[in-house]
């Protein structure tokens, strides 16, 4: 049985300032966003009825908009108000929430001026992005076609929806050919992330990441940093090529929905779900549900 669509839930949704039944959250079809991918969004999660780190988010999300000349017609406290009154009203504890802020359709075509900008906040029960099965065993990704662009073709530091196109068309094919996630390179061919997740490298008890200079610095990201280093844990954000793969003996993953994930292969290179993967796993599942 095919499931079931999000567009046919129940529950409620706030938009442009009201609660509104879940049904009734519709845009136009000549609304400025569908056409032109003129909106910015943010992935939250929470645990036990508190959303983690939505402060942090809810100002990623202005800064977003703000790099695509959204002037949002509402504060980041109202925002927040929103996505702690809607889980109440939906009567959610472990949940997935995404704010999201677009162009409207006042306006059609390139130039958007007058389209209007419109914000909306839905909430659903969503388990973990990776089965706990998977988690353990490490996912296996493989290499994307597709390439993250530089930061004079895109607003790359923006949760942007148009940047998503080639993710959503890597992860396509990954899940085709029998992988749970792509690996993305960067324009200059150095490695830069998953399709909606940061990525870590373990060698000599050292981790290593690529420095956030062409994809989005994940909130997840800097707390795993934050935690590793807590730990002792040396960490390293740095240019790092694809071929340096093969000295690596941990990987892993980090996002609002893939929390932190062991990777056990990425394309011909094979990883071991190590120590220091695991006790990050174990520590950040830890903080999250405090």
């Amino acid at each position: 049985m095919a499931s079931q669509s999000f567009a046919e839930r129940d529950g409620s949704i706030w938009m442009n300032g009201e609660i509104v039944p879940w049904s009734d959250a519709k845009v136009h079809m000549l609304t400025h966003a569908m056409h032109y991918g003129s909106a910015v969004f943010e992935g939250q999660r929470a645990y036990n009825g508190k959303i983690f780190k939505l402060k942090e988010h809810t100002e990623r999300l202005f800064a977003s908009a703000d790099m695509l000349d959204m002037e949002v017609p509402f504060s980041q406290e109202q925002i927040n108000d929103a996505c702690n009154q809607l889980l109440e009203l939906n009567n959610l504890t472990d949940a997935y929430c995404r704010p999201i802020i677009w162009r409207g359709s006042k306006m059609m075509g390139v130039s958007a001026q007058e389209a209007g900008i419109n914000v909306g906040v839905a909430v659903w029960e969503w388990p973990s992005y990776f089965s706990e099965e998977a988690r353990l065993k490490g996912l296996r990704l493989c290499i994307s076609d597709w390439r993250r662009p530089a930061p004079d073709t895109a607003p790359v530091h923006a949760k942007a929806a148009g940047l998503y196109m080639i993710c959503t068309l890597s992860k396509h094919k990954a899940e085709a050919a029998g992988y749970d996630d792509a690996l993305m390179f960067d324009y200059r061919g150095q490695i830069a992330e998953a399709t909606g997740a940061n990525i870590f490298f373990v060698k000599d008890g050292v981790i290593h990441t690529p420095k956030a200079d062409c994809f989005l610095d994940g909130i997840t990201r800097r707390t795993v940093m934050d935690i590793a280093r807590g730990m002792g844990i040396e960490v390293i954000e740095r240019a790092i090529m694809p071929n340096e793969m093969e000295g690596f003996e941990q990987a892993f993953l980090t996002g609002t929905a893939a929390e932190v994930s062991p990777l056990s292969e990425i394309g011909e290179f094979r990883f071991e779900v190590g120590e220091i993967t695991k006790n990050l796993m174990h520590a950040y599942d830890a903080i999250v549900r405090q």
